[in-house]
């Protein structure tokens, strides 16, 4: 029977094992943390957000300049076949409001208990502190419990994962076994922002803000943040953050259901003699959060209904990519085939996290995730069919 090798037991890579072993092939799969899907855990305290439904071409479209290259796998896996899978595997669904999709339970530990189970029937051979350590002539290296070990089998699928949560296992680190002109350099994805806070801020931290929608350059977002102690963080800035990355300035409409002249109709209606935050609160309703933002940065704009509506809030740069949700950036889908297989190496391909394409939260990034694993899992496996 012929071998393959899948290193990275995340979701890219789980699914590539099981693809490959569904083929007939005997599956190693190489995991350098002590358990696989760490980061798929991780996700999962939050609520596990599987992927979203939505119509296909809406769905596509979250992923920018690589939706075209993507476009088959997610056709072959998407957020359909996705809930179908997880279904398999034994979870209730629901859909939110918003269309993201989660398990029941609101965590991933009972999924990834199934998925670990199909593995083992199916005869895959799930090693942990196998850490990759690159290539000696054609074979792959690894430090593991039990000393320096080599393999070669006839096909490989990488699974490395990104370069954020380095104590989850994706570090970047692989980086280095591979042609610098195959890599485009990694860039913090789905990541707060620094904001220099005034001290009258300190006590809406840790707060929401909902209902606002958010403007970066074209990227737009209606949803709800949190105010950190450090600055902002949530889904509504994690949607435009690729935007406010490359310099895009913030901005904040606090009340997007009413107009500039709506609000300034509200506002002439106040009591003069009130404070502006009692005004803005009696007149607008504006929660504490939102009230606390308007008076960091609108307190003095001479339009204030204008300023409401396109609060300006400067930031002071991202917050660092190991603190990232995901990363930009990694293996340049140009060195790869139509199947994720690596030009440069016959019989290597790559999947997940670590190939360069970027999404916002909301069920796209792991969604692509498992699409791009089935896609190199299925054609390794025809690869080693074919040899």
């Amino acid at each position: 029977m012929m071998e393959a090798l899948v290193i990275g037991a995340g979701p890219a890579g789980l699914m590539a094992a099981r693809e490959l072993a569904r083929a007939g092939l005997r599956v190693t799969l190489a995991e350098g943390k002590p358990s696989a899907g760490r980061k798929l855990l991780m996700a999962g305290k939050s609520g596990l957000n599987l992927t979203k439904d939505e119509p296909f071409e809406d769905f596509l479209a979250a992923y920018g300049a690589r939706a075209d290259r993507l476009r088959p796998m997610l056709e072959a896996f998407g957020p359909e076949a996705v809930q179908d899978w997880a279904r398999e595997h034994g979870q209730q669904l629901f859909t939110g409001s918003t269309g993201r999709v989660f398990p029941r339970v609101m965590k991933a530990s009972p999924l990834l208990r199934s998925v670990l189970a199909e593995l083992r029937d199916l005869g895959v051979d799930l090693r942990t502190r196998w850490r990759w350590t690159g290539w000696q002539d054609d074979a792959l290296c690894f430090d593991t419990p039990e000393g320096p070990q080599r393999l070669s089998p006839a096909v490989t699928v990488l699974a490395c994962g990104g370069a954020s949560w380095a104590r989850l296992g994706s570090d970047g680190g692989w980086g280095a076994y591979l042609a610098s002109d195959a890599l485009a350099p990694f860039r913090p994805a789905n990541m707060g922002f620094l904001v220099d806070w005034s001290p009258h801020m300190a006590p809406h931290f840790g707060q929401p803000v909902k209902g606002v929608e958010l403007q970066a350059g074209t990227a737009r977002s209606r949803g709800e943040l949190v105010i950190s102690a450090t600055g902002l963080e949530g889904g509504g800035i994690y949607e435009v953050s690729s935007a406010l990355r490359d310099g895009a300035p913030l901005l904040l409409d606090l009340l997007p259901d009413l107009s500039a002249d709506q609000i300034a109709a509200r506002l002439a209606r106040a009591r003069a003699r009130d404070s502006l935050g009692n005004r803005l609160r009696k007149a607008l309703r504006l929660e504490p959060a939102k009230l606390a933002l308007a008076m960091e940065f609108a307190r003095t704009a001479p339009d204030l209904p204008a300023a409401l509506k396109a609060l300006p809030v400067p930031l002071k740069g991202s917050r660092p990519m190991d603190q990232a949700i995901s990363t930009a950036g990694g293996l340049r889908l140009e060195a790869l085939d139509a199947g994720l297989m690596l030009r440069a190496r016959p019989g290597t391909f790559a999947a997940g996290e670590m190939l360069d394409w970027e999404a916002p939260t909301g069920g796209y990034l792991l969604t692509a995730c498992l699409a791009t694993g089935l896609w190199a899992g299925r054609h390794a496996a025809a690869y080693a069919r074919a040899l």
